[in-house]
């Protein structure tokens, strides 16, 4: 099984490592021929408006909309949970518009306020969380299910083939939030 990870900007590297570990075939996704060939896509980290604006010009964006309203599993952390979230409650550009929430973009502030959290994860336990410049959810549509919360904030959903994160798993060397994603793009 091959999963791609979105090329354009942010913490790609460490995606692929971590997927990598996990002896997964994890390969860069840069232009719109390189979605055939994967079971699935992480849209991770970084700038979310520098990221949508590189994936225009090449005509990615239109073409990774497609693969992901085709069922294509995809798994957005950070400025990936904001490309995918319907609505962006500060923010006035929208992206893919796939899961049902509604997040606030930069809401834990600036970089300089990052920091590292437990969040409760259920049947996966605590997890190390690192949040840079987080998103965080502020509306769960029907059909979202929450995965994860950092104390009563929902900090992971899924609705369907599509996962998304306000935190950076690839950075706190725990792969379980990988694990879950690399699962279900083997049942989906």
């Amino acid at each position: 099984m091959t999963v791609g990870v979105l090329a354009v900007q942010g913490d790609v590297r460490e995606h692929l490592a971590v997927l990598g570990a996990l002896g997964v075939r994890a390969v860069p996704v840069l232009r719109p021929r390189d979605l055939a060939s994967v079971a699935g896509v992480v849209l991770p980290g970084g700038e979310s408006t520098a990221m949508w604006r590189i994936m225009s010009v090449g005509g990615l964006a239109e073409e990774l909309r497609a693969a992901l309203c085709g069922g294509l599993p995809a798994f957005g952390t950070c400025a990936g949970m904001v490309l995918l979230a319907q609505e962006i409650t500060n923010w006035p550009e929208r992206y893919f518009q796939l899961v049902d929430i509604a997040v606030e973009r930069n809401a834990t502030g600036p970089q300089q306020h990052s920091f590292e959290a437990s969040v409760d994860a259920g049947e996966l336990g605590e997890l190390a969380a690192l949040f840079i410049r987080a998103p965080l959810v502020r509306r769960v549509g029907k059909g979202v299910q929450v995965l994860g919360k950092l104390g009563t904030e929902p900090v992971w959903v899924r609705q369907g083939h599509l996962l998304a994160a306000s935190f950076h798993p690839e950075l706190a060397g725990d792969a379980r939030v990988h694990q879950y994603f690399v699962n279900m793009c083997r049942k989906e």
